[in-house]
Protein backbone atom coordinates (compact mmCIF):
# COMPACT_ATOMS: atom_id res chain seq x y z
CA UNK A 1 0.00 0.00 0.00
CA UNK A 2 1.02 3.74 -0.59
CA UNK A 3 3.13 5.21 2.09
CA UNK A 4 1.36 8.15 1.72
CA UNK A 5 -1.44 6.98 3.50
CA UNK A 6 0.13 6.76 6.81
CA UNK A 7 0.14 10.18 7.66
CA UNK A 8 -3.14 11.12 6.51
CA UNK A 9 -6.06 11.91 9.43
CA UNK A 10 -8.97 9.47 8.92
CA UNK A 11 -11.16 7.23 11.05
CA UNK A 12 -9.70 4.52 11.95
CA UNK A 13 -12.37 1.80 10.58
CA UNK A 14 -12.04 3.97 6.79
CA UNK A 15 -8.09 3.70 7.04
CA UNK A 16 -8.67 0.01 7.49
CA UNK A 17 -10.64 -0.57 4.80
CA UNK A 18 -8.70 1.32 3.13
CA UNK A 19 -5.60 -0.70 3.94
CA UNK A 20 -7.49 -3.72 3.36
CA UNK A 21 -8.64 -2.65 -0.05
CA UNK A 22 -5.05 -2.06 -1.35
CA UNK A 23 -3.63 -5.10 -0.25
CA UNK A 24 -6.56 -7.60 -1.95
CA UNK A 25 -5.61 -5.42 -4.91
CA UNK A 26 -2.53 -5.87 -4.47
CA UNK A 27 -2.78 -9.34 -4.06
CA UNK A 28 -5.00 -10.32 -7.42
CA UNK A 29 -2.23 -8.15 -9.35
CA UNK A 30 0.58 -10.67 -8.62
CA UNK A 31 -1.72 -14.04 -7.81
CA UNK A 32 -4.49 -13.54 -10.83
CA UNK A 33 -2.40 -11.60 -13.70
CA UNK A 34 -3.80 -10.56 -16.53
CA UNK A 35 -6.79 -8.89 -14.11
CA UNK A 36 -8.67 -6.09 -14.99
CA UNK A 37 -11.18 -3.33 -13.31
CA UNK A 38 -14.25 -2.80 -15.17
CA UNK A 39 -14.79 1.35 -14.40
CA UNK A 40 -17.99 2.76 -15.00
CA UNK A 41 -16.55 6.30 -13.63
CA UNK A 42 -19.46 5.93 -10.57
CA UNK A 43 -18.12 7.24 -7.44
CA UNK A 44 -16.83 4.10 -6.00
CA UNK A 45 -14.66 2.92 -9.41
CA UNK A 46 -13.09 6.52 -8.48
CA UNK A 47 -11.77 5.10 -5.18
CA UNK A 48 -10.61 2.16 -6.78
CA UNK A 49 -9.14 3.90 -9.77
CA UNK A 50 -7.27 5.82 -7.23
CA UNK A 51 -6.02 3.04 -5.68
CA UNK A 52 -4.52 1.22 -8.60
CA UNK A 53 -2.84 3.92 -9.76
CA UNK A 54 -1.34 5.27 -6.46
CA UNK A 55 0.23 2.22 -5.91
CA UNK A 56 1.50 1.11 -10.12
CA UNK A 57 -0.72 -1.74 -9.79
CA UNK A 58 -0.55 -4.48 -13.05
CA UNK A 59 -4.27 -4.23 -13.82
CA UNK A 60 -5.47 -2.80 -16.69
CA UNK A 61 -8.49 -0.66 -16.68
CA UNK A 62 -11.32 -0.38 -18.78
CA UNK A 63 -14.62 1.04 -19.41
CA UNK A 64 -17.68 0.25 -21.75
CA UNK A 65 -18.83 3.14 -23.79
CA UNK A 66 -22.12 2.41 -24.58
CA UNK A 67 -22.62 5.06 -27.10
CA UNK A 68 -25.28 6.72 -24.80
CA UNK A 69 -23.08 8.02 -21.83
CA UNK A 70 -23.72 11.69 -20.34
CA UNK A 71 -21.47 14.35 -21.37
CA UNK A 72 -20.02 14.19 -18.30
CA UNK A 73 -19.26 10.89 -18.16
CA UNK A 74 -17.21 11.40 -21.05
CA UNK A 75 -15.88 14.46 -19.64
CA UNK A 76 -14.56 12.46 -16.28
CA UNK A 77 -12.67 9.76 -18.85
CA UNK A 78 -10.39 12.67 -20.24
CA UNK A 79 -9.91 14.28 -16.46
CA UNK A 80 -8.91 10.78 -15.37
CA UNK A 81 -6.55 10.19 -17.97
CA UNK A 82 -4.80 13.65 -17.04
CA UNK A 83 -4.92 13.09 -13.73
CA UNK A 84 -3.41 9.30 -13.49
CA UNK A 85 -1.48 9.40 -16.93
CA UNK A 86 -2.58 6.77 -18.96
CA UNK A 87 -5.20 5.87 -21.63
CA UNK A 88 -8.92 4.17 -20.49
CA UNK A 89 -9.39 1.07 -22.44
CA UNK A 90 -12.86 1.73 -23.68
CA UNK A 91 -14.93 -1.42 -25.41
CA UNK A 92 -17.95 -0.36 -27.79
CA UNK A 93 -21.05 -2.64 -28.40
CA UNK A 94 -21.00 -3.92 -32.06
CA UNK A 95 -22.72 -1.47 -34.70
CA UNK A 96 -24.16 -4.28 -36.54
CA UNK A 97 -26.19 -5.46 -33.34
CA UNK A 98 -27.45 -2.13 -33.01
CA UNK A 99 -28.40 -1.31 -36.31
CA UNK A 100 -30.67 -4.42 -36.19
CA UNK A 101 -32.16 -3.50 -32.71
CA UNK A 102 -33.08 -0.18 -33.92
CA UNK A 103 -34.02 -1.25 -37.50
CA UNK A 104 -36.54 -4.09 -35.16
CA UNK A 105 -37.23 -1.61 -32.53
CA UNK A 106 -36.57 1.33 -32.52
CA UNK A 107 -33.75 3.86 -30.87
CA UNK A 108 -35.65 4.36 -27.64
CA UNK A 109 -37.30 0.55 -27.37
CA UNK A 110 -35.93 0.10 -23.80
CA UNK A 111 -38.94 2.19 -22.63
CA UNK A 112 -41.41 0.27 -24.10
CA UNK A 113 -40.92 -3.30 -22.03
CA UNK A 114 -38.25 -4.99 -19.65
CA UNK A 115 -37.35 -7.22 -22.36
CA UNK A 116 -36.47 -4.94 -25.05
CA UNK A 117 -34.59 -2.59 -22.04
CA UNK A 118 -32.54 -6.01 -21.04
CA UNK A 119 -31.80 -6.75 -24.77
CA UNK A 120 -30.66 -3.04 -25.53
CA UNK A 121 -28.23 -3.87 -22.39
CA UNK A 122 -27.43 -7.07 -23.97
CA UNK A 123 -25.87 -5.13 -26.69
CA UNK A 124 -24.50 -2.07 -24.95
CA UNK A 125 -23.05 -3.91 -22.02
CA UNK A 126 -22.83 -7.09 -21.76
CA UNK A 127 -21.69 -8.20 -25.05
CA UNK A 128 -18.98 -5.44 -25.04
CA UNK A 129 -17.82 -6.57 -20.95
CA UNK A 130 -17.58 -10.36 -22.27
CA UNK A 131 -15.12 -8.91 -24.98
CA UNK A 132 -13.04 -7.03 -22.40
CA UNK A 133 -12.98 -10.01 -19.80
CA UNK A 134 -11.55 -12.52 -22.59
CA UNK A 135 -8.66 -14.26 -21.72
CA UNK A 136 -8.46 -12.78 -18.46
CA UNK A 137 -8.38 -14.35 -14.83
CA UNK A 138 -9.90 -12.16 -12.81
CA UNK A 139 -12.28 -9.05 -12.70
CA UNK A 140 -12.78 -6.21 -10.45
CA UNK A 141 -16.05 -3.72 -9.63
CA UNK A 142 -16.83 -1.33 -7.29
CA UNK A 143 -20.01 -3.03 -6.36
CA UNK A 144 -21.15 -2.53 -2.18
CA UNK A 145 -23.21 -4.84 -0.63
CA UNK A 146 -25.62 -1.68 0.63
CA UNK A 147 -26.21 -0.28 -3.14
CA UNK A 148 -29.30 -2.39 -3.55
CA UNK A 149 -31.31 -4.59 -1.41
CA UNK A 150 -30.07 -7.44 -3.84
CA UNK A 151 -26.69 -6.76 -3.22
CA UNK A 152 -27.11 -7.66 0.45
CA UNK A 153 -24.09 -10.19 1.29
CA UNK A 154 -22.48 -9.16 -1.92
CA UNK A 155 -18.80 -11.27 -1.27
CA UNK A 156 -15.15 -9.90 -1.61
CA UNK A 157 -14.58 -12.96 -3.43
CA UNK A 158 -16.64 -14.87 -5.79
CA UNK A 159 -16.21 -17.04 -9.23
CA UNK A 160 -18.45 -15.82 -12.43
CA UNK A 161 -19.39 -18.91 -14.26
CA UNK A 162 -21.34 -16.61 -16.43
CA UNK A 163 -17.31 -15.50 -17.83
CA UNK A 164 -15.50 -18.33 -16.35
CA UNK A 165 -13.23 -16.38 -13.97
CA UNK A 166 -12.46 -15.11 -10.46
CA UNK A 167 -14.38 -11.32 -9.42
CA UNK A 168 -13.52 -9.36 -6.61
CA UNK A 169 -15.54 -6.24 -5.07
CA UNK A 170 -12.76 -4.54 -2.98
CA UNK A 171 -15.31 -2.05 -1.47
CA UNK A 172 -17.97 -4.65 -0.70
CA UNK A 173 -18.56 -3.63 2.68
CA UNK A 174 -17.96 0.12 2.61
CA UNK A 175 -20.90 2.77 3.34
CA UNK A 176 -21.57 4.96 0.77
CA UNK A 177 -20.61 7.85 3.49
CA UNK A 178 -16.75 5.98 3.43
CA UNK A 179 -16.99 6.27 -0.70
CA UNK A 180 -17.13 10.22 -0.18
CA UNK A 181 -14.92 10.35 2.41
CA UNK A 182 -12.01 8.51 0.65
CA UNK A 183 -12.97 11.09 -2.84
CA UNK A 184 -12.45 14.11 -0.47
CA UNK A 185 -9.42 13.15 1.90
CA UNK A 186 -8.12 12.32 -1.65
CA UNK A 187 -9.15 15.12 -3.98
CA UNK A 188 -9.89 12.36 -6.64
CA UNK A 189 -12.10 13.54 -9.37
CA UNK A 190 -15.62 12.60 -9.95
CA UNK A 191 -18.41 12.93 -12.29
CA UNK A 192 -20.27 16.13 -11.69
CA UNK A 193 -23.77 14.44 -12.13
CA UNK A 194 -22.90 13.54 -8.24
CA UNK A 195 -23.77 16.65 -7.14
CA UNK A 196 -26.83 16.66 -8.92
CA UNK A 197 -28.07 14.11 -6.97
CA UNK A 198 -27.05 11.57 -9.28
CA UNK A 199 -25.76 8.94 -7.18
CA UNK A 200 -26.12 5.71 -9.88
CA UNK A 201 -25.27 7.21 -13.20
CA UNK A 202 -25.62 4.97 -16.45
CA UNK A 203 -26.90 6.00 -20.10
CA UNK A 204 -28.09 8.88 -19.63
CA UNK A 205 -31.74 7.90 -21.42
CA UNK A 206 -31.88 5.73 -18.90
CA UNK A 207 -30.73 7.79 -15.78
CA UNK A 208 -32.16 10.61 -13.99
CA UNK A 209 -31.77 12.88 -10.20
CA UNK A 210 -33.17 11.31 -7.22
CA UNK A 211 -35.26 12.43 -4.31
CA UNK A 212 -34.56 13.00 -0.99
CA UNK A 213 -34.97 9.67 0.55
CA UNK A 214 -35.15 7.51 -2.50
CA UNK A 215 -33.01 4.57 -2.90
CA UNK A 216 -29.55 4.95 -4.44
CA UNK A 217 -30.37 3.12 -7.57
CA UNK A 218 -34.02 4.98 -7.65
CA UNK A 219 -32.78 6.79 -10.68
CA UNK A 220 -31.90 3.91 -13.11
CA UNK A 221 -34.51 2.32 -15.07
CA UNK A 222 -36.78 4.65 -13.20
CA UNK A 223 -40.14 3.07 -14.84
CA UNK A 224 -39.57 -0.01 -14.42
CA UNK A 225 -40.43 -1.77 -11.12
CA UNK A 226 -37.87 -2.94 -8.13
CA UNK A 227 -37.28 -5.80 -9.01
CA UNK A 228 -35.72 -5.48 -12.25
CA UNK A 229 -32.82 -2.50 -11.49
CA UNK A 230 -29.98 -4.65 -12.95
CA UNK A 231 -28.66 -4.69 -16.37
CA UNK A 232 -27.29 -7.94 -16.42
CA UNK A 233 -22.84 -7.29 -16.17
CA UNK A 234 -23.52 -8.85 -12.46
CA UNK A 235 -25.94 -11.93 -12.86
CA UNK A 236 -25.76 -14.44 -10.62
CA UNK A 237 -25.19 -18.15 -11.75
CA UNK A 238 -28.41 -19.53 -12.86
CA UNK A 239 -29.81 -16.32 -13.82
CA UNK A 240 -30.97 -15.78 -17.60
CA UNK A 241 -34.03 -12.73 -17.45
CA UNK A 242 -30.40 -10.14 -16.91
CA UNK A 243 -31.99 -9.86 -13.17
CA UNK A 244 -28.94 -9.72 -10.42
Amino acid sequence: MSASFASETLPGPLFAKIVAAAQLLAGIARAFSPAVFANSLGAEDMVLTDLIRRDGLAIDIFSLDTGRLPQETHALMQVLERRYGFKLRLYSPRHDLIEDYVRRHGSNAFYDSVELRRACCGIRKVEPLQRALAGKRAWITGLRAQQTPSRNGLPLRQFDETNGLEKFNPLADWSEQEVWAYLRSRGVPYNALHDRRYPSIGCAPCTRAVSVGENLRAGRWWWEGTDTKECGLHRRSGENDGRR
